[in-house]
């Protein structure tokens, strides 16, 4: 038996930066979505736990299974359930690697999902919250790969209404970009929370979209300059509703009301920059 398990890219689709705690976390609001683009994992049964990499990114990883989220959300739930951590996981690491896109937590909470079902292991949404928080403060969203609205440090998740048909290309420059360092290069004042009531489609989202911003934007391009080009390539593309950062950086992504219009983009952008990551998808 082998549990195959999907796990998304989140998108910021904005990222408002409203206040700070004094312990230095700052408070977000902020709209996620996930794309059909992301890595995997499998999990097998086995006596004991073990963790294979594989992938296009797979080299960008640490090299020992215990520095990996996956690797801590198999001996978190164990622990729980009070059993053996026996499985072999696999990662499939197709996303770029300290990226902005929630990877890390993303694959967390697939590894969380695809042990349940391999264990035989029953949890309340509640409970299984409670844990995927443990690990990070995205993982909880990460659960149900779902359009949610976040607060707080971004643990605070509130499922937001289904999104419009949008399709998405995201294009990284190859350059890994720590969202310690944004954060702690960040300047300026706090932004206002502004949620909004879902529109019917992808344009309107867009135009709802542009009222809006990523707070980290600045920060990031100021430490890889890159991050501007790809931005200035999306919106440019044909077809594009709006190009923004997500999270932290260095992905970005642009929004298109059609698939083939997408495509379209996608595939230009990896003729004349091959050397950048580009995927072409939809907002799930």
């Amino acid at each position: 038996m082998i549990v195959a398990e999907r796990a998304p890219a989140k998108l910021n689709l904005y990222l408002h930066v409203i206040g700070r705690r004094p312990d230095g976390y700052h408070l977000l609001d902020s709209l996620v979505a996930f794309a059909d683009i992301g890595d995997e994992i499998r999990a097998a049964p086995a006596a004991a736990l073990g963790l294979a990499l594989a992938g296009p990114f797979a080299e960008g990883l640490p090299r020992k299974p215990e520095d990996n989220l996956v690797w801590h959300a198999a001996l978190l739930l164990a622990r729980h359930l009070g059993r053996s951590p026996g499985a072999a996981l696999t990662l499939v690491k197709n996303l770029p690697v300290a990226s902005g896109i929630g990877g890390g937590s993303s694959d967390a909470a697939a590894a969380l999902r695809a042990l349940l079902a391999l264990w035989g292991g029953a949890l309340d949404r509640g409970t299984l919250a409670a844990l995927a928080a443990r690990l990070g403060a995205d993982v909880p969203v990460c659960l149900d790969a779902r359009a949610a609205w976040l607060g707080g440090i971004g643990d605070a998740v509130e499922p937001a209404p289904p999104l419009p048909a949008t399709h998405v290309v995201l294009a990284n420059p190859g350059i890994a970009l720590p969202t310690p360092a944004v954060y702690q290069s960040r300047r300026g004042d706090f932004s206002a929370p502004a949620r909004f009531a879902m529109p019917a489609d992808a344009a309107h989202l867009a135009a709802l979209l542009a009222e809006r911003r990523n707070d980290l934007t600045a920060a990031a391009i100021a430490l890889v300059p890159e991050i501007g080009v790809v931005l200035a390539r999306l919106a440019a593309a044909e077809g594009a509703c709006i190009a923004r950062m997500s999270g932290s950086g260095a992905t970005c992504f642009a929004l298109f009301a059609t698939a083939a219009t997408a495509a379209a983009a996608a595939a230009r952008l990896r003729r004349e920059e091959p050397r950048w990551w580009v995927a072409a998808g939809r907002l799930t």
